[in-house]
């Protein structure tokens, strides 16, 4: 249901393009700061970051839902597999693929929850939703057979599948999310999420600061960091979640063709990354497969993923 007192078009349009924008730019800022900083230091700093930023918004929030305890662990579920999972993944797996490639399979994630919630029952598979999600997956098989499957050390397609791993995190945390989305705030949502993840990763960052050669690292990968973890994964979260209490979530899901289509170009001019058969390929049909799955599925289409 649409809010009663929804914000401006302009207002709402507005934020939405910001959070676009950044978890564009996300994208090539992550292969960046990946040159800087160790991967698993930038994904245990990021959300250790992002946490500590989070439990100052909250702090500083006058009027909050308040937490019943029950929910407590629901919520270290969703924590992890909502933010570890699933932005960790994100980052570990863009450190062995390419910016292109990661834009296209995080672009399966409404089909992949379109297939969780068949499985619990929540959601019907028609002929056409099953064409849609072929093609996806046939897309996806065109991109990880760009460097060959028997590969073992194809960093290309190590990082795919640990992408879809991040992309199937945010799709178990989309079906698992719905019993609590309603009830609390926007604010205390992210807070308690990101608290879990903050808490858990909280011993990684320790050890990784202490391996960290930190003059190594410069102000272009600080930079990043403070990209990832502030405006990635705090601002977008809350204007992801802000949003999704303003405007139909079909409306929202359409966002999902932005990344796929204009992360690629983004890299060939700021990563040197090539556009190859594969890529344009394999994008299409997942381009073309997430059409076919989402349309005309108004509020129940599924918005897109976190980063």
């Amino acid at each position: 249901m649409i809010d009663a007192n929804r914000p401006r078009p302009a207002v709402l349009f507005s934020l939405v393009t910001l959070m676009l924008v950044i978890w564009t730019i996300n994208f090539v800022v992550g292969k960046i700061t990946l040159r800087h900083i160790p991967v698993l230091t930038l994904v245990s700093f990021r959300l250790v970051l992002a946490s500590i930023v989070m439990t100052l918004i909250y702090v500083a929030t006058p009027r909050k839902t308040p937490f019943d305890r029950r929910d407590g662990p629901l919520f270290i579920v969703l924590g992890i597999i909502g933010v570890i999972m699933n932005q960790g993944g994100f980052t570990y797996g863009l450190n062995f693929t390419t910016a292109g490639h990661s834009a296209i399979i995080i672009a399966i994630a409404p089909v992949i929850v379109l297939i969780l919630a068949r499985a619990v029952g929540l959601e019907t598979l028609s002929r056409r939703k099953a064409i849609g999600i072929s093609l996806c997956f046939i897309g996806a098989l065109v991109l990880a057979a760009e460097n060959g499957f028997t590969a073992i050390g194809s960093q290309t397609l190590k990082g795919d599948l640990i992408t879809l791993q991040s992309v199937l995190g945010y799709s178990i945390f989309v079906i698992m999310a719905k019993r609590v989305e309603h009830k609390y705030d926007t604010v205390t949502l992210n807070f308690f999420n990101f608290l879990v993840a903050g808490i858990i990763l909280l011993p990684l960052a320790i050890r990784e600061g202490l391996r960290l050669d930190w003059q190594s690292v410069g102000w272009t990968g600080w930079l990043g960091l403070a990209f990832m973890s502030i405006c990635s994964s705090v601002i977008s979260y809350l204007i992801y979640y802000w949003a999704l209490r303003h405007m139909e979530a079909s409306r929202l899901a359409a966002t999902t063709y932005v990344e796929p289509v204009f992360v690629p170009i983004l890299s060939v001019f700021l990563l040197g990354e090539h556009v190859t058969k594969n890529l344009l390929i394999g994008g299409a049909l997942v381009l073309v497969g997430v059409y076919i799955t989402e349309r005309n599925l108004g509020d129940q289409a599924v918005p897109p993923e976190p980063i």
